[in-house]
């Protein structure tokens, strides 16, 4: 596994030649000193950490195999003392998922697609950040800078790209199309791990205005989920002029007396209403029951060695996010059809594993200083996608109240936490809508 950004100089110094040749003249026919000034220029854009550079994705073989090796000789726990998940992802779930991935996962063909598309890497704030940019064919696409979350990575986000960058393939028209823009955040994939603190959400936002600015786009929007959707929220509170409005999918935006009622364990508020009441039961289940891994991270990260160690210790950690999440998966891997399959499911695992990114990714938690789902102040236009299977799914009542200018709400009838992954058309759909009026 390649650990550090490859520069490719071969393929940059044939765009560097390429844009420095006049005319038709060939590179065989340069003069001397007009090679030595086109060397010149490669080596003072290449010593440019600020620019925008190609980066190449590689793996390694002897990595795949190792990982195979550790699958295939991991010591297993004793079996869950109760018939359901309440002490967490049961024995049976994950020898199934261990069998699979031991055995007959290929991640090749998730590799060749990461490897297909335009990916690039810029330092920004003395971090390399990289990014996959795909721009559109059509005229007038509107910029969207989309962000994933934990456990996570790109890899939610490139069932997203087509439909948006190519609508009329997928159901859209030309007016539809999107460029573009997937980061990964500070310590997850390809991007640079933080060797002191400070990488919290409010951070990335900045870095990701700086990235927008970088790539020319005067006019851009924006779509989160999980630390994305803070991520995405803190951008609409800086609210650079550059940015018309944004779209989320876990909102920010439970009221003051609800959190309080949440955090006192004192019962739901009065007068609240049915969509409400489910979403005030929802959440006092994610703070008793859902918490755990989050609290570790944010506490200890550093302590976690067994899921930098262990494929299934990294496998069982990402399965704990949320009990919704997990049955989805379970069922997946026992061969239902699932909004994701076995192979996603893995597919992101595996580049966490080859990036050794468990323990850094991890380090968002300990980082993190905005309360979960208290709202920001988010001026700017702000459309939101409730799906029914997230942490809560968001009352538009609640939304009125924590966005002022809220363009558009939607209740899905399916989908989960990992909208962009799961149900990636239906979240193409809301991206294409709720965005519709910010073109003009």
């Amino acid at each position: 596994m390649q650990k550090t950004p490859d520069l490719d100089r071969r393929r940059f110094c044939g765009a560097a030649a390429a844009s420095l040749a006049v005319g038709t003249v060939g590179l065989s026919v340069l003069s001397s000193q007009r090679s030595q000034a086109m060397n010149a220029a490669v080596d003072q854009m290449s010593s440019d950490k600020t620019a925008i550079r190609p980066f190449k994705v590689s793996f390694s073989d002897a990595d795949l195999a190792d990982m195979r090796k550790r699958i295939n000789a991991t010591k297993f726990p004793d079996r869950e003392t109760v018939p359901d998940e309440s002490e967490g992802i049961q024995l049976a779930a994950m020898q199934t998922l261990a069998r699979y991935w031991g055995t007959e996962y290929d991640f090749r063909p998730c590799a060749a697609k990461l490897k297909s598309l335009p990916n690039f890497i810029t330092e920004i704030d003395g971090l390399d950040i990289h990014f996959i940019h795909v721009r559109s064919k059509h005229e007038n696409a509107l910029p969207v800078i989309v962000t994933h979350g934990w456990p996570g990575s790109i890899v939610e986000q490139l069932k997203l790209i087509d439909p948006l960058t190519n609508p009329t393939a997928h159901g859209g028209t030309s007016s539809d199309a999107f460029h573009v823009v997937i980061p990964s955040m500070a310590g997850y994939g390809f991007s640079g791990k933080p060797t002191s603190p400070g990488w919290d959400c409010p951070r990335m936002a900045r870095a990701w205005v700086v990235l927008m600015k970088r790539l020319g786009y005067t006019r851009y929007v924006a779509q989160g989920g999980d630390w994305g959707a803070l991520i995405t929220e803190q951008m609409g509170v800086l609210a650079p002029p550059e940015l018309l409005g944004i779209n989320i999918n876990l909102p920010s935006a439970v009221p003051p007396e609800v959190l309080k009622a949440l955090a006192t364990g004192s019962g739901p508020p009065p007068g609240l209403s049915a969509d409400e009441s489910r979403a005030f039961e929802r959440l006092v289940f994610f703070f008793t029951h859902g918490l755990s891994y989050a609290q570790q991270m944010a506490n200890h990260p550093q302590t976690m060695y067994g899921i930098a160690d262990s494929p299934i210790g990294l496998a069982a950690w990402f399965l704990d996010h949320d009990l919704r999440s997990y049955q989805m998966i379970k069922r997946a891997f026992d061969g239902q059809r699932e909004g994701l399959t076995r192979d996603d499911v893995l597919d992101n695992l595996t580049l966490t594993w080859l990036t050794n990114t468990a323990v850094s990714s991890s380090r968002l938690y300990r980082e993190n200083k905005l309360a979960f789902f208290a709202a920001m102040g988010v001026k700017i236009p702000v459309a939101v996608s409730a799906f029914p299977d997230e942490l809560y799914q968001a009352p538009k009542s609640w939304m009125e109240r924590a966005y002022p200018n809220l363009i558009h709400y939607n209740k899905l009838p399916k989908g989960g936490h990992f909208a962009a992954w799961e149900q990636p058309e239906l979240l193409t759909e809301e991206l294409r809508v709720g965005f519709r009026t910010l073109r003009s």
